[in-house]
């Protein structure tokens, strides 16, 4: 008990120097959630892509710039997911932490978007966001020395809740009767890649590439081949296309949420990575025919 005191007296204690906290920016919604969760009190968090927004199109105001250049730190994802903040990375002289930079990446979706080289989607898998984490919570240290402790203490707490979520998702989607997600853009790669399920996407990594009607008509062959049930669309991106393709093929639509960003009506009613990951792990389930 007294250690749990400890580090709460900690996490509240201000931060020294004349601001009130570790001033951060973070590229999008995981990211930031990370960054105040391990943070506490003593962090200012400022999230890059506004609620509703998807971050791969986040056009940065000259706000958000200054912002960005005067942070005590930056925490964002490469691989051409934001791509007006990496270039700014490169301008501060703070501390900038390229969180791709410390997880196994895999290759960029399907044979179709071979020219995309990396998939930026890790926050997707529950072990590699807890990496994540872990890694914000060292960058944290390294800008706020005097409270190392306390960030080690909270990334490695959160870091295990996440893990516990991956425990409950390898249970849920175990012998299923089927294995393959049919999802409007290719950012699920990291999930079917933990979980032994296979991705097969309309369009590539960034949700605004346009799918070629071959490709429409293969995933339509390939969906009453299998027999998938569901044609996956997703949130902050229009179901149009993938509504197309489930009505040629026959089959349902449901909802994946890619956690890029939350919408206002998420964030008001509490919404976090842990609760919108459980309800995206409920949809595959029932979707893939999982047993309860």
């Amino acid at each position: 008990m007294l250690i749990g005191v400890s580090l709460v007296a900690a996490a509240c204690a201000p931060v020294a120097g004349d601001r009130e906290g570790v001033q951060v920016a973070a590229g999008f919604f995981p990211i930031a959630e990370a960054a105040e969760i391990v943070g506490g009190d003593r962090v200012e968090v400022e999230n890059l892509t506004p609620a509703g927004s998807d971050p791969h199109d986040v056009e940065l105001a000259s706000d958000e710039v200054d912002l960005i250049l005067d942070a005590d730190l930056l925490l964002y994802l490469g691989g051409g997911l934001q791509p007006g903040v990496e270039e700014l990375a490169g301008r501060r002289d703070g501390p900038s932490v390229d969180l791709l930079d410390d997880v196994e990446t895999i290759e960029g979706a399907e044979e179709e978007h071979e020219g995309e080289e990396v998939d930026p989607h890790v926050w997707l898998d529950p072990l590699r966001y807890a990496a994540l984490v872990e890694r914000v919570g060292e960058a944290l240290a390294d800008v706020d020395p005097e409270a190392a402790a306390t960030y080690e203490a909270s990334a490695d707490a959160h870091a295990e809740e996440i893990r516990a979520l991956d425990e409950r998702f390898a249970g849920r989607l175990a012998a299923c009767e089927r294995d393959l997600l049919v999802v409007s853009h290719a950012a699920f790669g990291y999930l079917a890649d933990r979980y032994d399920l296979r991705q097969e996407a309309i369009s590539g990594i960034s949700p605004e590439s346009e799918p070629d009607p071959r490709r429409l008509a293969e995933l339509t062959d390939l969906v009453r081949a299998e027999g998938v049930t569901t044609v996956f669309t997703e949130t902050l991106v229009s179901p149009e296309v993938a509504e197309t393709l489930a009505r040629e093929a026959g089959v349902e639509t449901a909802v994946l949420n890619p956690l890029e960003g939350l919408t206002e009506e998420e964030r008001a009613a509490g919404e976090t990575y842990l609760s919108v990951m459980e309800s995206n792990v409920e949809t595959i389930a029932e979707a893939l025919g999982c047993p309860a």
